[in-house]
């Protein structure tokens, strides 16, 4: 039987889960094309939401552009489509970044660990919010690991003298950007202040901030830097913080991009775990301190994204560019 096309509130639906996603500072670096006839939606990269003084080799673009890739994954399974997914299809267009072909499914036959994930998409909140000094049961870090494996990258949940090392690369990164100049140019242009806040469609708004940290040691990135935040307030956050290392063996465009969806996949299963989440690439921005995050026991693999994971308040939902701004349907 011949496929018909998809319809456009179909397309505009799985274009809207897929760009729930995170996204560095959520400047939301994607943009989407739908081909009616071939029934294909692309995946591209936009360049004007590059951050070329945080993210000079696009590393964070494409993670991002991965995590909104795996959840447009889930969407079509939730539909009913069989997304057939071919990363970086055209070497001579390297902002198309994916290419998904979406098939009617066969027999009703679908992949249900994709689809159990649906649900977590609106849920999954970054917070920026203190976490209870409460330990990861064993069964539910095998089930993150397991969930960063089925997309090719690797999670590992650093014992206490490399988390520690991991810690101490955050504040340093923290330090190095305090002393130089312009090194906040990217987090003042992706944050919202003010009045700002409650109209932006992208970026992080203070209301997201979260608060200021007066103690602890969790690795949360203070978006408002020198600038006054109102009603914002100190707290003390968690002195152990549960930090896991997301991995890929290889370091390139297409590395990244698995990492995006192997990074969301991890998300969505914390999610439904009722685990609150955070992420933090500041030490991961400068290539000397990226080194230094690995395993010190194997040495391999490039670390990719540091998370913290929890028991807490999950965060506020942060704003989305319109559908009708980043999809074009032929």
């Amino acid at each position: 039987m011949a496929e018909r096309p998809l319809d456009e509130k179909t397309v505009t639906t799985l274009v809207a889960e897929a760009t729930a996603a995170p996204s560095m500072h959520n400047a939301q670096p994607w943009r989407f094309r739908h081909l009616s006839d071939e029934r294909v939606l692309q995946l591209r990269a936009d360049p004007e939401r590059a951050m070329p003084r945080s993210d000079p080799d696009n590393r964070a673009l494409h993670i991002g552009c991965g995590a909104a890739l795996l959840n447009l994954r889930v969407a079509a399974v939730h539909a009913d489509l069989a997304p057939e997914t071919t990363l970086l299809p055209e070497p001579d267009d390297p902002l198309l970044l994916a290419a998904v072909r979406l098939a009617d499914s066969v027999g009703g036959v679908r992949d249900e660990e994709l689809a159990r994930l649906h649900p977590a998409i609106r849920q999954r909140h970054t917070s920026r919010h203190p976490f209870a000094e409460k330990d990861i049961p064993e069964d539910v870090r095998t089930t993150l690991q397991e969930a960063a494996a089925r997309e090719g990258a690797t999670l590992v949940f650093p014992g206490p003298w490399h988390a520690d090392t991991v810690l101490d690369l955050v504040r340093d990164a923290e330090s190095r950007d305090t002393m130089a100049p312009d090194a906040d140019e990217d987090l003042v242009r992706w944050t919202r202040l003010g009045a700002e806040a409650d109209t932006a469609v992208d970026g992080v708004p203070e209301y997201a901030f979260g608060p200021r940290r007066r103690d602890g040691k969790a690795p949360v990135r203070d978006f408002s830097g020198r600038r006054p935040v109102a009603d914002r307030g100190t707290t003390a956050f968690e002195h152990t913080p549960h930090l896991a290392l997301l991995s890929t063996r290889g370091e390139g465009p297409a590395d990244w991009l698995r990492a995006g969806q192997a990074l969301e996949r991890v998300l969505l299963e914390a999610t439904l775990a009722d685990l609150a989440t955070s992420l933090t690439s500041h030490a991961l921005e400068d290539r000397e301190l990226r080194r230094l995050a690995r395993d010190p026991a194997s040495g391999i693999g490039q670390v990719q994204m540091v998370l913290r994971l929890g028991y807490g308040p999950r965060g506020p939902a942060t704003p989305r560019r319109p559908v009708r701004d980043v999809l074009e349907i032929t």
